[in-house]
């Protein structure tokens, strides 16, 4: 026990902050020390995999979505643990990128491939859409990257499950930013500015046909509503009108983004 705590309390930023880019892209059932990406975290900076379990629990308790699911951790942060949370939530891309090159780091030092697998997804059309004509190689690798890793921690948080619809799989659902990459270049990493939603249910959030107010709850614009004849519209998008969507695990969307894009098409 004694041991234990000693280990919690020595932790450095360095190491704190690639523990929280592993946090970040791991579902929260996902924390436990028989992960292969704890025990592997654990061999690069000299760690017991339950330590890094443990870390990732102690994150997972300054979330208020996890503790108000009652599933609060250990409930031992230490002092640097806020400090980053704190410093995350201040300006989330800058804190998620540190995380990111200190694990990436400590990844290349031991000839591992850093988050192998990311760019094998396709882009998405929003990603697309971002790609400036004229970019290098390397900055377009950089947002694909990016964007792979906002995908990771909103369907992992979401459990690549549609919000509104419920639709659960993790090739037809897309992790949507509530105000767009190009609008906060603070949050583009941050999956509180994110909502796993289906397909259709993105583009018809991105028109603007459709928003989740800041309580919750989902609204459908006039648009919509004057095609109420039509059964398929009806039965995917008019019957979801006031009601709440399903709620992520961990990383709820913020209601100050939501009031955002309910402002900009009208909604408030």
């Amino acid at each position: 026990m004694a041991t234990e705590a000693a280990a919690r309390n020595n932790w450095t930023r360095a190491q704190t902050l690639a523990a929280l880019h592993v946090y970040l892209q791991l579902p929260f059932g996902q924390l436990h020390q028989r992960n292969p990406k704890l025990i592997e975290l654990a061999q690069w900076i000299g760690r017991t995999p339950g330590s890094i379990a443990l870390k990732l629990v102690n994150l997972a308790s300054l979330d208020p979505v996890i503790v108000a699911s009652g599933r609060s951790g250990m409930g031992n942060a230490s002092a640097l643990d806020k400090q980053i949370w704190n410093e995350l939530q201040t300006n989330w891309d800058a804190v998620a990128l540190e995380a990111a090159a200190e694990y990436d780091g400590l990844a290349r030092r031991h000839e591992v491939q850093p988050d192998a697998g990311l760019l094998e997804e396709w882009p998405t059309a929003e990603e697309l859409s971002i790609l400036e004509e004229g970019k290098t190689r390397s900055a377009t690798v950089l947002v694909r990257v990016n964007q792979a890793r906002f995908r990771r921690a909103v369907l992992s948080s979401y459990n690549a499950t549609c919000c509104i619809s419920g639709l659960q799989h993790e090739k037809l659902v897309i992790a949507s930013h509530i105000v767009p990459w190009s609008e906060d270049t603070h949050n583009r990493l941050n999956p509180q500015n994110g909502l796993c939603l289906s397909a259709l249910h993105d583009r018809a959030y991105d028109q603007g046909l459709i928003t989740v107010m800041p309580d919750f709850t989902v609204r459908v614009s006039s648009q919509v509503k004057a095609n109420k004849g039509d059964s398929f519209i009806t039965e995917s998008l008019l019957r979801f009108d006031r009601q709440r969507i399903r709620f992520p695990e961990r990383f709820g969307p913020s209601p100050a983004f939501l009031t955002w894009h309910a402002r900009r098409f009208g909604f408030l």
